[in-house]
C-alpha cells in the first residue's frame, strides 16, 4: 500500500438506515482507512448505532447541520490523514476499491482530486447520474459526465474503463489530497448542495493541480436520497452553475456565458412548462434573481480569487451540449469530440 495516510469520510445527518444499509461494505472493504462519520448534529440513533455496532469507526460531531460543504469543511479540521475520500452514507463500496485510488496519488504529485467509477446500485449495470466515469464541462458551463449526459445514462460495457483526466470528480465519492483541498479554499458553503465538487475541482484545476477518474476502482450509488426531480434541486443547479461560471471565469468570458446561458435557461424554462412543471419554471426565475441579487458579495469574492479562461483546463468540451444532445441526438459521450 502507498505511504501516504488515508481516511474515508463518511457525512451524516440522520441517515440510521443509511448507515445500516452501507456502513458494513465501507467497514469490511476499508481496512488500510481510518474511517471517520461526520455527524451533522442529528436527532436520530445514528451515533449510538456505529459506537455500538462499529466502535472502530470515529465519529466527528458537528453542533449543528451544516450541509455537505459545511459539513465536510468543518469535519476534515479534525482529520490528519494526506488523503481524504469523501463518500456520501449511501454508496457501496466493493473489495480493494481504496488500492488503485490511492496507489494513482503516490505516483502523481499534481493530482489533487480522483473519483472511481460510480454505477447505479438499483441497475448495476449501468453508470449513475452522480459522476458516472468522470465529469466534463461544455464551453457554457454545462456539466456532463463520461456515460451520463442529462438523464441519460450508459450501460457499462468497460467502455470507459481508462483512466484520465477530467473537469470534475463527483461529490458522491471524492478523494481528495488534504492539502490541496484546504490550499484551494476547501468547498463553498454558500452552494450549500449541488455542484460544491464541480466549484472546488474548478479551483484546483485554476492552481495548477489535476483531477481525474481512476475507473480500476468502482462503487455502486444508491443516489436520488434528497432532493430528486424537485423544483428546489432545479433552483439550486441553475443557481449554482451560475454563481460557479461567475466566481471561476475571467471577467469578460463570464459575462458572456452568463448572458448565453440567460437564454438557454429561458429554453429550459419554456420546456418544462409545456411538460407541466411551472414550479420548475419559477424555479429558474427564482435562481436567477437570487444570482443577480448577490452580485456585490459575488464580486467582492471574486476578487479575492483567482481566474483562468475555461478552454485552458483539462476536461472541457468545446461544442455545446445542450445543442448536441437534443438538436444533433448524440446521447453518448463516445459521439462526443473535441474534449481538452
Amino acid at each position: 500500500m502507498p505511504n501516504l495516510s488515508l481516511a474515508v469520510a463518511v457525512l451524516n445527518w440522520n441517515g440510521l438506515n443509511l448507515l445500516k444499509r452501507f456502513m458494513p461494505s465501507v467497514v469490511n472493504y476499508s481496512t488500510e482507512a481510518t474511517i471517520y462519520v461526520i455527524d451533522n448534529n442529528s436527532s436520530d440513533a445514528s451515533c449510538d448505532f456505529l459506537a455500538q455496532q462499529f466502535p472502530q469507526v470515529k465519529i466527528i460531531k458537528n453542533t449543528q447541520n451544516l450541509g455537505y460543504a459545511g459539513g465536510y469543511n468543518q469535519g476534515l479540521q479534525s482529520i490528519a490523514e494526506d488523503l481524504v475520500v469523501l463518500l456520501n452514507s449511501d454508496v457501496e463500496v466493493t473489495e480493494n476499491w481504496l488500492k488503485p485510488l490511492a496507489e494513482r496519488f503516490e505516483t502523481d504529485a499534481q493530482l489533487a482530486a480522483l473519483q472511481p467509477k460510480i454505477l447505479d446500485l438499483k441497475a448495476p449495470e449501468k453508470f449513475e447520474y452522480a459522476g458516472a466515469s468522470g465529469g466534463f464541462i461544455d464551453s457554457l458551463g454545462y456539466p456532463f459526465c463520461r456515460g451520463r449526459i442529462f438523464d441519460e445514462l450508459e450501460i457499462d460495457q468497460g467502455q470507459y474503463n481508462t483512466y484520465r483526466q477530467v473537469f470534475w470528480a463527483t461529490g458522491a465519492c471524492l478523494v481528495v489530497r488534504k492539502a490541496q483541498f484546504l490550499e484551494a479554499g476547501a468547498l463553498n458553503p454558500k452552494l450549500f448542495a449541488h455542484m460544491e465538487e464541480i466549484d472546488l475541482c474548478w479551483r484546483l484545476q485554476i492552481l495548477g493541480y489535476r483531477v481525474a477518474v481512476e475507473p480500476a476502482s468502482s462503487v455502486y450509488h444508491q443516489g436520488g436520497a434528497t432532493l430528486e426531480l424537485s423544483p428546489q434541486k432545479t433552483y439550486l443547479n441553475f443557481r449554482n452553475s451560475l454563481i460557479i461560471l461567475f466566481l471561476n471565469l475571467p471577467q469578460g468570458e463570464a459575462f458572456l456565458k452568463i448572458l448565453a446561458r440567460l437564454v438557454l435557461d429561458g429554453v429550459a424554462g419554456l420546456k418544462f412548462l409545456l411538460e407541466g412543471k411551472p414550479k420548475h419554471l419559477l424555479a429558474i426565475l427564482r435562481a436567477h434573481f437570487a444570482f443577480y441579487g448577490q452580485f456585490n458579495s459575488l464580486f467582492a469574492k471574486k476578487m479575492r480569487g483567482s481566474q483562468r479562461p475555461l478552454h485552458s483546463l483539462a476536461g472541457v468540451y468545446k461544442g455545446s451540449i445542450v445543442k448536441d444532445f437534443y438538436l444533433k441526438k448524440k446521447r453518448k459521450f463516445s459521439a462526443l469530440h473535441e474534449i481538452r
